[in-house]
């Protein structure tokens, strides 16, 4: 070798060297951003935890009786559904300061953001406050999905559903929202809901007994919606629907544990909460009954195992970028469970505040 090989060997060495150092920075830099914002439904405020340490180091205060959650894909701002006020709330994403109310037409639900940011779609449940026949107390003729455009932060149109909306998800691809009816009309709509976000319309529905909520949602190769995957009220498991053929192909049952293992101590539903990681390979879901959160490899919807959870009441899962880590709300506790999903184990156990909630991964502006 000559000299001059051995300089330009020495010269594509530094470069990997130094290629590897800003990659490495990059990623760091990135993981430092990340957080998990968990809302408490029973209090009046939001906690932030810094998934480095499972530890709160934040705080959004005065948000009252929180419901869903959603975040701007560059992090700049946080949208909380406000059941207290009726209102979509404007979080500054570095402050952490409310900045803006926006006025929804009922009861908000679950909220959530297409992937380019730029419509937000709110649950809007039905709400009990006509009191013309007291003491009965009736629901208001309300219920369907607001449409909220980011830039102008308002609310540009409410699709009206009978029976109200409980639990929506955009798909991957942002053509689409699944919108799940309330299960508390009376009779019940026991419906999925299919809007088409370019028209803001309906594509179609699917009768469901009861409706589907809460919701994950798979994707084809090339983008498309291929199954979603729907937590129904009374079954501790899951169904999962083709959405090219509109057409249920199959239904999931948790596994059973004994009597006296089981969380029997609250409502509503056995199984609530679902999430699918983002490489499409593994679908979490929880059982409340259980107080397990159980893991199922895709597409053949196998049983990979479950983790026994250190609190109660399991309600609503997220997990971070990079499918390593699921945060488990457990609502009858006051507590979030972390679980590394590869060995599924319970790593952490944070006290929040009260009836945790939604909760979603967030990077930080």
């Amino acid at each position: 070798m000559t000299n001059k090989q051995a300089f330009r060997g020495g010269l594509a060495a530094l470069a990997g060297i130094a290629l590897c150092t800003v990659s490495f920075s990059f990623l760091a830099a990135q993981e430092s951003k990340l957080r998990i914002i968990q809302t408490n439904s029973a209090g009046d405020n939001i906690h932030i935890i810094d998934p480095a340490t499972n530890k709160v180091v934040g705080e959004i205060k005065g948000i009252e009786a929180s419901h869903g959650i959603a975040v701007a894909p560059d992090g700049s701002r946080i949208y909380i559904s406000e059941e207290a006020d009726k209102t979509l709330t404007v979080v500054d994403g570095k402050t952490l300061q409310v900045t803006k109310q926006i006025p929804l037409s009922g009861n908000p639900n679950l909220v959530d953001i297409t992937p380019d940011g730029r419509w937000i779609y709110v649950a809007i449940a039905l709400t009990y406050d006509d009191l013309s026949e007291f003491p009965q107390i009736k629901a208001s003729a309300s219920g369907g999905v607001d449409v909220i455009d980011t830039v102008s932060l308002q609310n540009v149109k409410t699709i009206p559903i009978r029976g109200g909306i409980h639990d929506l998800n955009v798909t991957p691809d942002g053509k689409y929202v699944i919108a799940g009816s309330s299960r508390g009309a009376k009779p019940p709509a026991n419906m999925m809901n299919v809007i088409d976000t370019k028209t803001n319309d309906f594509a179609w529905k699917f009768q469901m007994t009861p409706a589907p909520s809460p919701m994950a949602i798979s994707k084809n190769p090339d983008g498309s919606t291929k199954w979603i995957f729907a937590q129904l009220g009374g079954l501790n498991g899951f169904e999962v629907v083709d959405f090219a053929t509109q057409a249920k192909i199959n239904q999931i049952k948790l596994p059973e544990v004994a009597a006296e293992k089981q969380n029997r101590h609250g409502p509503p539903a056995p199984s609530h909460g679902i999430a699918l990681t983002a490489d499409q390979k593994t679908l979490l879901i929880n059982s409340r009954l259980n107080s397990t959160l159980y893991a199922y490899s895709v597409p053949d919807l196998k049983l990979l195992g479950g983790v026994a959870l250190g609190g109660k009441g399991a309600g609503w899962l997220t997990i971070t970028p990079d499918d390593k880590t699921a945060y488990v709300a457990n609502e009858h506790t006051n507590d979030v469970s972390v679980v590394d999903i590869k060995s599924l184990k319970e790593i952490a156990l944070i006290p929040v505040g009260f009836a945790p909630a939604r909760n979603v991964a967030w990077m930080r502006p």
